[in-house]
């Protein structure tokens, strides 16, 4: 009469009537064993109030364990029947769980609470000895990853997949895995990385194919979040080459900061018109301004910068096709080089804050005309900060190949083998580095943060990755047997390609900072004036379209270039030192034009 009514209103303001069943974990429990213990309390001391102290006290002790035993067995209930009693007919397809971690174990849960999914785990597979011949919620460790062959033999006909649960796994060990699978002929499917994994949704629900990203494999990136948001939040930002691959992810990450406007410029009309779809949908209140330009044209970059009232300009527009910047090299001078200068110079004029130019890890001894433009665009970035009065922080990132970029070598390899081969790479040894794009463009955000000027930023790109490994990977995800199916097709260097890009991360000149995936590249400047000087020739050569001379003047300025054009002499080649007699000699030019 008395504990009844009184341990009711204690569990109800406990709320335990609020908990979810089909879901009951160990903080349910406790809640459980906490809301009976003040329960008992309260009742009990109702009781000795109102019959005495002459009720007998294990009367008490045996109430508090019966009703604990009775709320969490009834809580409990659902979820024994979801999980151990349904579990027992073993209906559906039969997988092995790659990976005996708190992912594999989340994923068993889910299985087995959804039934719909048509699933049955017949074992888990880890390489680690201390879970070997374990049993994790009455499911048996059958071995390590070399051992999916002969556990696969042993249960014939009752497991029909793998799932890679490993979200945190290096690229080496996901390429281990899949090879293990690949080799006892097994299909296999993964779960997200844990920067994909989706906050509420099920684990389930985002199994897919293994993808190339998840072979190359990177660390979780530690972003500043509240840094980045201080640099970019109600600022006026301007993104050029915002329809390209890198610049329409910048636009994307960029958007949710919250700028106070966001200018998305870029020529190509088509590509500029989906981006700027893309976000205003996802951010309708963002003021979103596209702008169709050609930065080779100073007086439209300088109306923009002004009109805009421009506080920060990210720089991703550039030609970067390696051997078609070959063939056409008055364009990539006019684009790479006068393109920067421009938006540099609209800069500086109108005291933009912070200037941030994508670099490329071909601007590294460069052998081609793109990677030597990439070159002199990091000179002119470096050198505008040395100006006289310059009010703007201006730095460059320089990295290597992103995943999936227009052009790049996946695409054109998903390309060939949707369209049965021949998968076509220039030499066997080529090795290149690679990252995702949001990955590169979430650390360029990063970097912007950290610059204070004339600064060369340097992506840790991780490990190489051989061209023809690459290849082989993909074929094999596509289902395919390289060489037997697919076949894999050696064409030989294309012009101004080389086997290894280097990215001068092990060189003297490199420096790290705070963050783990950034480094301080160190190189050799130059005084604005000079390099202004130089660019007056550069227009001359241009404007007379001399492919020849715009190489070797190029030398000049970057004496490591060894130009393809040219059969030059090192007496040819001066450097920055007949870069500032030539330098001289337009000054002269300057002052007569100037006198008449």
């Amino acid at each position: 009469m008395i504990a009844v009514p009184t341990k009711l209103c204690v569990f109800y303001v406990g709320r335990l009537h609020r908990g979810s069943w089909r879901h009951a974990a160990l903080p349910d429990i406790i809640r459980i064993g906490l809301v009976n213990i003040g329960a008992s309390i309260l009742s009990t001391s109702a009781v000795i109030m109102w019959v005495g102290p002459g009720f007998p006290r294990s009367v008490y002790v045996i109430d508090l364990l019966i009703c604990f035993l009775a709320t969490a067995g009834a809580r409990y209930s659902i979820r024994i029947y979801n999980e151990a009693l349904k579990v027992e007919r073993k209906s559906g397809k039969g997988i092995l769980i790659y990976g005996a971690g708190s992912a594999g174990i989340t994923f068993l849960r889910e299985v087995r609470a959804n039934r719909w999914l048509g699933l049955h785990v017949v074992g888990f597979i880890d390489d680690s000895r201390t879970v070997r011949s374990m049993r994790i919620m009455d499911v048996p460790v059958l071995g390590g990853g070399r051992d999916i062959a002969s556990v696969v033999d042993r249960n014939r006909g009752k497991i029909q997949e793998v799932i890679i649960a490993m979200p945190s796994a290096s690229g080496r060990q996901m390429q281990e895995a899949h090879a293990n699978c690949r080799g006892a002929n097994i299909p296999c499917r993964t779960i997200p990385s844990i920067a994909d994994l989706r906050r509420g949704e099920y684990l389930s629900a985002q199994l897919r194919n293994i993808s190339i990203d998840d072979l190359l494999g990177r660390d979780q990136i530690r972003l500043e979040e509240d840094r980045i948001q201080q640099s970019i939040a109600d600022r006026r930002i301007l993104i050029t080459g915002a329809a390209g691959s890198i610049g329409s992810e910048l636009c994307r990450q960029v958007g949710r900061f919250s700028p106070g406007r966001l200018v998305i410029l870029d020529q190509a009309e088509s590509e500029l018109f989906k981006i700027d779809q893309e976000l205003r949908n996802r951010h309708p209140g963002l003021d979103i301004v596209p702008v169709i330009a050609d930065i080779r044209h100073l007086r439209t970059i300088e109306a923009v910068v002004r009109d805009h009232s421009i506080e920060s300009i990210y720089h991703a527009a550039a030609y970067k096709h390696v051997p078609m910047m070959e063939a056409h090299v008055v364009e990539a001078a006019r684009n790479n080089v006068i393109g920067t200068w421009n938006l540099v110079e609209a800069a500086r004029r109108y005291h933009v804050n912070s200037f941030l130019m994508i670099s490329s890890d071909k601007a590294v001894n460069p052998m081609s005309v793109m990677g030597v433009t990439k070159r002199i665009a990091e000179l002119i970035v470096s050198a505008a900060s040395n100006g006289n009065d310059n009010t703007t922080k201006f730095v460059s990132v320089r990295f290597g190949n992103v995943l999936g970029s227009n052009g790049s070598v996946v695409p054109t390899f998903r390309a060939q083998i949707a369209a049965g081969g021949p998968v076509t790479v220039t030499h066997p040894e080529m090795c290149r580095y690679f990252m995702s794009i949001p990955e590169a463009v979430q650390l360029v955000l990063q970097a912007s943060t950290m610059g204070k000027g004339s600064d060369i930023f340097v992506l840790d790109m991780g490990e190489p990755v051989r061209i023809l490994d690459l290849a082989r990977n993909m074929i094999q995800l596509a289902g395919f047997v390289p060489e037997k199916d697919i076949e894999i097709r050696i064409t030989g260097l294309r012009p101004g390609e080389k086997l290894f890009e280097e990215i001068a991360l092990d060189g003297e000149n490199v420096l790290s900072t705070y963050h783990d995936k950034i480094r301080i590249f160190k190189g050799k400047g130059i005084e604005l004036d000079v390099l202004a000087n130089w660019l007056v020739l550069l227009n001359q050569f241009i404007d007379q379209r001399d492919e020849r001379q715009i190489a070797r003047h190029f030398a000049e300025l970057v004496p490591e270039y060894k130009p393809r054009v040219l059969v030059s002499t090192a007496s040819r080649i001066g450097g920055p030192t007949a870069v500032a007699r030539k330098a001289a000699r337009v000054q002269g030019m300057r002052a007569t034009a100037s006198e008449s």
